[in-house]
């Protein structure tokens, strides 16, 4: 409205200074407007004062302007003044607005620097507390593989009725002799701190009061780590899928050779929910078992039958704890059931093929999945085989997407079934009624491509995590496909993965011949 008047002021002092050409009457255009009524208050022509105002007095034009424009120019100037204490208002209203979001950022930095502390003690308490369960859980399996492999060679011999079950006698009662008065492993007693967060100070700056912010929750007490292990819940090569605190090294071990612990050629890997890892080296036909700090605890060698022995492709982990290895020997292909000391639980005859194959196994409905791989390099076939324990074939899987060569496989948490397909750089995704679902990769190097895809494991978030073995890296991708991120990219020849029980990921190289775990990912 000021703005309004003052141009009306200008125009008029324009239009008393300047020929009044343009001001003509409205109601009489051919008229210019030169006088002003005073009663009416209205510019007026000569027609109009004869036909409406006889008799009113008025004024010029000009003179009525320049009457009005003091009066104007006061009004003016008190509306500037009016909307000078608006702005100085919004002003202050700026003023405190960013008062709070500064009070507000200092509370939030304030907040997360005491969470952080926090959270670093009960990291670092988890940390200690996971440490003496792995140092107990070592003690003891020494204890158990002692005993277990006393028992088993004892038993053998006496099913076979050998003699030596004579002398088997003596080392068999100092063995259970010398447990037989040891007292029994007490659960582990840990330590679970409870952190209280100090108080957070509230800054109050000027006349603007932030409500001080409630306590912070206190956490919850962690509850005693239980002695039995976990649910399985799981397929091939990813453990019962919970998750622990992880150190920041990468342990590898291992190396070429066949004395003990040492590889040739280690292609297959699974974990079991104690914490033990199982190596298929193939070339040594043999599986070795380690601890999950790279120590070597025991191994036996992959017979079949009748002293016969095969070199062992894969190895998975069924829902009894004991081991399913698929692998080539003289005579054919077998997939043999083992316990975990080494004992033929059972076994059956596999089509022969030149490929080396994959196994897994899904824990839901008791089936092992095997991998089948027919024709030759220009011209290959390959397809999933789902078979019973004891050999029954119950179906194939991955006919129809035209699988060229797959190599490994694996079961989710969800029963979903991932096939990594060597030949047409890609993972083939199943769900648990063995539909397709989607696959995913590309022959590439980029993020997302792949180059010869051979290991395949999931984590308990359901992440799947390949052996991108053409471009010497293990790759990590969501449940959908998606890239996420290079776990690692310095591998020589990334073979197979497997995800241990506290969520440490196991990768074979079979070109270095050692193993690695990585503590974080």
């Amino acid at each position: 409205m000021c703005e309004r008047l003052q141009n009306q002021a200008t125009l008029s002092g324009e239009t008393r200074k300047q020929p009044q050409s343009g001001n003509r009457c409205s109601f009489h255009p051919s008229e210019k407007l030169k006088l002003y009524c005073k009663p009416c208050q209205v510019p007026l022509c000569v027609d109009c004062v004869e036909e409406g105002h006889d008799g009113h007095p008025n004024i010029s034009l000009a003179k009525a302007t320049q009457q009005r424009r003091s009066t104007v120019q006061a009004l003016i100037s008190e509306g500037r003044n009016i909307l000078e204490s608006y702005f100085s208002f919004i002003r202050g209203l700026r003023e405190t607005e960013k008062t709070l979001n500064e009070q507000k950022q200092q509370t939030d930095n304030a907040i997360t620097e005491a969470y952080k502390a926090l959270l670093a003690k009960v990291e670092q308490n988890h940390s200690e507390n996971l440490e003496k369960i792995q140092t107990e859980r070592d003690r003891v399996l020494s204890d158990v593989n002692e005993l277990s492999a006393a028992c088993d060679r004892a038993e053998q011999e006496l099913q076979l009725g050998w003699v030596e079950i004579l002398s088997q006698q003596t080392a068999l009662t100092e063995v259970v002799g010398k447990y037989r008065g040891k007292a029994a492993p007490t659960p582990v007693q840990t330590q679970p701190a409870v952190f209280q967060p100090t108080d957070i100070p509230v800054p109050v700056l000027g006349h603007v009061t932030v409500q001080s912010l409630p306590s912070a929750p206190t956490p919850a007490v962690p509850a005693p780590i239980p002695a039995a292990p976990a649910t399985r819940g799981r397929g091939h090569h990813h453990g019962n899928q919970r998750q622990r605190e992880n150190h920041s090294q990468t342990v590898t071990f291992g190396g070429e050779g066949s004395e003990t612990g040492q590889f040739d050629r280690p292609y297959g890997v699974t974990v079991s929910d104690e914490g033990e890892i199982f190596v298929a080296d193939t070339r040594n036909q043999r599986i070795q078992v380690f601890t999950l700090q790279g120590t070597f605890v025991r191994q036996f060698p992959t017979v079949v039958a009748g002293g016969q022995r095969m070199d062992p492709s894969d190895v998975a982990m069924d829902g009894e704890g004991n081991l399913w290895v698929v692998g080539e020997a003289e005579s054919a292909d077998f997939a043999v059931q083992y316990n975990k000391q080494g004992r033929v639980l059972r076994k059956f005859d596999l089509q022969e093929s030149e490929w080396y194959r994959g196994v897994a196994v899904d824990t839901r409905r008791n089936h092992i999945l095997i991998i089948q791989t027919t024709g030759h390099w220009v011209n290959l076939h390959g397809e999933v085989l789902v078979f019973r324990p004891f050999g029954t074939l119950v179906r194939t899987v991955g006919q129809q997407q035209g699988m060229k060569h797959p190599q490994y496989i694996t079961v989710d948490g969800e029963g979903n079934i991932l096939v990594s397909d060597l030949r047409n750089n890609c993972v083939h995704v199943y769900n648990e009624n063995r539909q397709f679902l989607f696959q995913f990769g590309g022959e590439g190097s980029g993020e997302g491509q792949l180059k010869h895809p051979r290991g395949i494991c999931t984590d308990r978030a359901g992440n799947i995590i390949v052996a991108d073995y053409g471009n010497r890296r293990v790759e990590m991708f969501d449940k959908t496909g998606k890239f996420l991120k290079h776990i690692t990219t310095d591998m020589k020849e990334p073979w197979a993965v497997a995800m241990a029980p506290q969520g440490q990921l196991v990768v074979t190289d079979a070109e270095k011949n050692t193993v690695s775990i990585f503590q974080t990912y």
